[in-house]
């Protein structure tokens, strides 16, 4: 009776620990494709060259649009990118 109640509880605490996980990844993978969408906009409509590199993608999608706006400020003041 023991080992089943401990069995259920960690299969609840499971539960909540997967569903907490896919609410943060779904809520990084919408920030990625905005900010992404925000740099292949800018680069498209304003013309800025802002090479698609690894580096460039991790920003925009760890920031979302304000990486993207940082990585545009960035090859704008300073050349970067």
């Amino acid at each position: 009776m023991l080992a089943e109640l401990f069995i259920l509880f960690v299969l609840i605490v499971m539960v909540i620990v997967v569903y907490h996980v896919f609410k943060a990844l779904k809520q990084i993978v919408v920030n990625s494709i905005l900010g992404l969408l925000v740099l292949a906009l800018a680069n498209l409509l304003f013309g800025l060259g802002i090479a698609y590199t690894w580096i460039v993608i991790l920003i925009c999608a760890i920031g979302g649009i304000i990486g993207a706006v940082l990585v545009i400020i960035l090859h704008q003041v300073f050349g970067m990118f």
